[in-house]
């Protein structure tokens, strides 16, 4: 479809999917601003754009509201491949998606009115080297690592999920408050040991094998939920022997399930909704070219 869009969520995690090549304007840091803008463009969480691929199915890049590129989104994966099986862009169950944060295989769920309500992905390995994040901690792992922020002092595990990830977990019994997100989110995003930024997440334990997490994302800010948010916290909470595997990973939005092997492989299934489909408006267009 010219200039056509399709919108998605992923437990109040809501993409913009787009085939560049229906588009008659570029997806310059400026326009992605203006699209997923909540009061002046059609708002979203991000965008999703349809890219060529050589070593999958389908080749696919993400960026954040700000206008950056994200490697790797765990809800946005499962509203991308939505969007491809909704577009009749793929007829198969099964298929692959390369990213800037590595290779994934998806799984659809097909329900009985015919649409693709779930999703399996498997997410790749996590890994908790500061090199793969990138850290300037020198160090073997980034498990329970000191670091400041509001003034206080936390012990953060760092995780690689093909993005990265600072975890910080309060015991068992106790709460994070939505305030301490959004006074911890924006200085641990821009703390000055993740040059390149990083994604936050406040952790607590609630069951042998449960989260619970508020999270904050690298140029988009606070979310209802995010899927490899979800894997990252639920790594490093099996890496620290707070949960064993499988893991409900609860989030304001809602829950995903993640699975993690003896090799830190993970595996997130998760529902995923379609939104609204159109095209953007002769004037909205006007300013996006």
């Amino acid at each position: 479809m010219k200039n056509g869009f399709f919108k998605g969520h992923g437990l109040g995690n809501d993409y913009i999917a787009v085939d560049p090549e229906e588009l008659d304007f570029k997806l310059t840091p400026g326009n992605i601003r203006k699209i997923c803008d909540r009061n002046w463009g059609l708002g979203s969480d991000g965008i999703l754009a349809l890219d060529t691929a050589k070593r999958a199915d389908f080749g696919l890049r993400i960026y954040n509201p700000d206008g950056s590129e994200a490697e790797k989104s765990g809800n946005g994966l499962r509203i991308f491949a939505r969007y491809l099986h909704a577009t009749r862009r793929v007829r198969k169950k099964s298929f692959t998606v390369d990213t800037k944060g590595g290779l994934v295989s998806v799984d659809l769920d097909i329900d009985g009115h015919g649409d693709a309500s779930a999703a399996t992905v498997e997410m790749g390995p996590a890994t908790f080297a500061p090199k793969a994040l990138p850290c300037t901690l020198q160090v073997k792992e980034l498990i329970e690592q000191p670091i400041k922020a509001g003034g206080k002092s936390f012990k953060f595990t760092g995780v690689s999920v093909g993005n990265p990830h600072c975890i910080i977990f309060k015991d068992k019994g106790q709460q994070w408050t939505r305030e301490e997100l959004l006074a911890l989110g924006p200085e641990l995003e821009n703390h000055k040991l993740f040059p390149r930024r990083i994604n936050v997440q406040l952790a607590v334990p609630v069951g042998p094998k449960a989260i619970y997490i508020l999270i904050w994302e690298r140029g988009a800010g606070e979310t209802q939920a995010s899927g490899s948010s979800s894997c990252a916290a639920a790594s490093a909470a099996v890496r620290l022997g707070l949960v064993k595997s499988p893991v409900a990973v609860k989030a304001p939005g809602g829950t995903l399930n993640i699975a993690i092997d003896d090799d830190y492989e993970l595996t997130m299934k998760g529902p995923v909704a379609e939104v609204a489909r159109g095209t953007f408006s002769p004037s909205f267009l006007r300013a996006l070219r």
